[in-house]
Parts: structure tokens; C-alpha cells; sequence
């Protein structure tokens, strides 16, 4: 069983005890339902999303920012040693190597992304740097880097966690790369949240495909792709295997459906048809999407069964269960 798997296990079994005013998973609750036309609002994949929401609300109440809440949010998830999909506990590339990727937005437009940075703890945080210290929209790689020694980033020991050292050494004996849907090998955090007065931020953040090819990078640092975010009409983001995502510009997509008229649910699940569409061998590509419009509501939806979200509100937070193209 993967370490993600055994996280939501035991997540679901102690989280109210973990997190106040946090309720069960509730597979038969709406989207829509669930938190429609609701402000302030928090929203985040996967059940890591859990404790990366309750770090985002937070920061909210504290600081009134929803751009600090959402860098807040997944910087608990860059730290999480049991996730192996983001953070430099992350599983590595086929060299060993482990390369994060992330991208921060406002709703103004303003963004900032960071892609195949090695050594960076959190690199949401150094996203957030490219944003509002350059000129820039990205920077990868050694220029990445420079970046954050210059910007007084401490530079962490090239070195895979015990988790990652060992899943490495498994796949080391055959050196197969066979991604396998809901499984921990894509399963990037993104966030997307809305203040009460309506502004919308974003952040993405991942260590990308376990053993891809060394300098691969996937969707969660291309803004469009793995996040949009825009005050006009609202903001999405995206996990699951970034190439399928890149190809119809995804988060792009939801927002500007949604400028149309659709509904987040609407825009969500339409994302999802044209990934089908685009995309060979879509029984082996998992990809979800969730977004939110400036009135407050909801939308997420996924290729195949398994995508689970994180919602919070002054009620509470709570995990949901995405719909999916594919029923079981």
C-alpha cells in the first residue's frame, strides 16, 4: 500500500481529533452543496488538503491575506515527510535527483512560478519571491537556485528522505515508469481560496512524477495549467499527470468557461471531457480539477473515481469526494 493511501487511512480515522470542527468524508455530499455561495472559502486536493487547509484558515484570520493563506497552506504540505509527492521528501527522478516545481497567483493577475529547483524547502515561498522581487513570471533550474541563495533561502542537503530512498531502491531493480493513477506519484496540492470581500488567490506545488526524466516538469508551475486565478470570475487548479493537463491549458480553461457562464461543476466537468478527448491511453491518466467563482461556489471533478478534495469554511473542513467521467 502507498504511503499516501496509508495517510488517508489514518487521516480519516483520527482527523477529527486532529483538527478542530473537522468533519468525516462525506462521498455522498455535493460539491455544489457543499459550499455554495459560501465566503471565506478554502479549498485543496487531496486529503492533504486537510492539514493544509487548517494552516491556510489560519493564516487568513491572522494576517486578512488570502495570498498568505494560501502559500501558508501548502508550505504544511512541503513539510508533510509521509507525502511523498511533494517537498524534497518527494520521490526523485530516474537519476535519484528529487526537483520541485510550484506556482502562486492573485486574483490581479500578478504570479510567480519556480520549476526543476533542487534544495528548496519550500519552494511555494520562493514562487511567491519571483512574484512580487523580479520582473519575472518563472525561473528554473541553477537560475532558480542563485535566486534563492540571493534571496536568503538556506539551502537544504541533497539527500532522499528514508521513505523516498527506499521506494527508489524498489524501482531501481527494474527501472519501469509506469505511472498508475491515484497513486503516489502525481498527486500535487493545490489550493484555491476566497476572502470575504472577494478576492482570490492561488498556489500549486509538487515534486512532479516519481522517476520522470530528469528536468521533466509538469503542469503545476505553468500558469493556465496547474493554476488561474482571476477576480473577475474565479480560479481553478489542477492535479494528476501534468502533460494531459498542459494540453488543454486546463485551469485556464475552467476560469474562462466559467467567464462564459458555466458553473464551476459545469466548467470542471467540460475540462475533463476535452482531457479525455486530447489524450491517448486515458485509462492509465488520472487528472482532476477543482475551481471556484467569485460568488463562492464549487466545482471538481476528475477522469476516473478517487479524487478527493478538502473544503473549508467557518463551519468547518471537510473532506469531499470528486465526481468522475469514468464510474466504477
Amino acid at each position: 500500500m502507498s504511503q499516501r493511501r496509508k495517510f488517508i487511512k489514518q487521516s480519516l480515522l483520527g482527523s477529527a481529533l486532529l483538527l478542530p470542527g473537522l468533519s468525516a468524508l462525506n462521498s455522498q455530499a455535493s460539491p455544489l452543496k457543499k459550499s455554495s455561495g459560501t465566503k471565506p472559502l478554502i479549498l485543496s486536493t487531496w486529503v492533504h488538503g486537510l492539514p493544509a487547509n487548517a494552516d491556510a484558515w489560519a493564516k487568513l484570520k491572522q494576517t486578512g491575506s488570502i495570498l498568505d493563506a494560501v502559500e501558508a497552506g501548502v508550505r504544511n504540505t512541503e513539510l508533510d515527510m509521509e507525502n511523498l509527492s511533494v517537498g524534497l521528501q518527494g520521490l526523485p527522478d530516474r537519476e535519484g535527483i528529487t526537483t520541485l516545481d510550484a506556482s502562486i497567483m492573485c486574483g490581479d493577475g500578478s504570479c510567480g512560478t519556480v520549476a526543476f529547483v533542487r534544495q528548496v524547502k519550500h519552494p511555494i515561498s520562493l514562487a511567491r519571491a519571483v512574484m512580487e522581487k523580479t520582473p519575472h513570471v518563472m525561473l528554473v533550474g541553477e537560475g532558480a537556485r542563485q535566486f534563492a541563495i540571493a534571496q536568503g533561502f538556506p539551502m537544504e542537503e541533497e539527500k532522499l528522505s528514508p521513505n523516498a530512498q527506499k521506494e527508489y531502491d524498489k524501482w531501481k531493480v527494474t527501472s519501469k515508469y509506469k505511472p498508475i493513477i491515484n497513486i503516489e506519484n502525481h498527486d500535487t496540492i493545490g489550493m484555491i481560496g476566497l476572502d470575504a470581500a472577494g478576492k482570490l488567490a492561488g498556489s500549486c506545488t509538487t515534486s512532479g512524477l516519481s522517476y520522470k526524466m530528469h528536468g521533466r516538469v509538469g503542469d503545476s508551475p505553468i500558469i493556465g495549467a496547474g493554476l488561474f486565478v482571476d477576480d473577475e470570475v474565479g480560479a481553478a487548479t489542477a492535479t494528476g499527470l501534468g502533460e494531459s493537463i498542459i494540453r488543454i491549458c486546463g485551469s485556464f480553461l475552467i476560469v474562462e468557461l466559467m467567464r462564459q457562464g458555466r458553473s464551476p461543476q459545469e466548467a470542471c466537468e467540460e475540462a475533463v471531457r476535452r482531457l479525455v478527448a486530447k489524450n491517448k491511453n486515458i485509462k492509465d491518466i488520472q487528472a482532476g480539477f477543482l475551481a471556484i467563482n467569485k460568488e463562492g461556489e464549487v466545482g471538481a471533478f476528475a477522469v476516473h473515481p478517487g479524487f478527493n478534495y478538502a473544503v473549508a469554511t467557518e463551519s468547518g473542513n471537510v473532506l469531499v469526494d470528486a465526481g468522475s467521467q469514468f464510474k466504477p
